[in-house]
């Protein structure tokens, strides 16, 4: 499969598409081969790409004052990773993008992104459906995780991401969930 191909792929999924309209969004995608934990944005930089994971994965965290890892997001295969808040308002990212493994992902700046979602259709739904998805998932972590057992925690974090305790490494999939790796590493077992 090509690296477009999952793009387009995807896309179909969510919106009927004419070639015209599929040739002009790939041309303004970027392919990038990334070595494991390449970071992309920095804290304090501004975040100026949507990316999209061919393969491999990214993390958004940042970083406490004492240096404990706050993991926001992975975003494994066919799902799209940003800062949203940085690439919507033109603030600083208030956190970092990087990869957790050797990644291949295609980029997309966010003037390009952004005039296509004003021209076709597609990107049009495609970005709707990345503002809905990360919407629900932040209320549902948000709203879950304040009243959930550890273990359900687990069962929700590997029911939205199957591949999460095969492919992450338990320090940063314990930072995800807000718990312990000694708790995760205890609950893992019952799942």
């Amino acid at each position: 499969m090509k690296p477009f191909d999952q793009l387009v792929a995807y896309i179909k999924e969510l919106h009927t598409i004419e070639e015209e309209e599929i040739d002009l969004i790939l041309s303004k995608f970027s392919h990038q081969k990334l070595k494991r934990n390449q970071i992309l944005v920095r804290e304090g930089e501004p975040c100026n790409f949507n990316y999209f994971v061919l393969n491999g994965s990214l993390r958004l965290y940042k970083i406490k004052e004492d240096g404990q890892e706050l993991i926001r997001y992975f975003a494994l295969e066919n799902k799209f990773a940003s800062n949203l808040t940085s690439l919507i308002t033109n603030e600083i990212s208030q956190e970092y993008i990087q990869s957790n493994e050797t990644s291949e992902i295609l980029a997309i700046h966010k003037i390009d992104f952004y005039n296509l979602v004003e021209v076709s259709p597609a990107m049009n739904k495609v970005y709707r459906n990345i503002l809905e998805n990360a919407y629900i998932t932040s209320q549902k972590r948000i709203y879950n995780f304040q009243g959930m057992e550890a273990i359900e925690r687990l069962k929700w974090a590997v029911k939205y991401n199957p591949n999460l305790l095969s492919r992450i490494p338990n320090k940063m999939i314990a930072s995800y969930l807000g718990i312990t790796p000694f708790t995760l590493s205890r609950i893992k077992s019952k799942i």
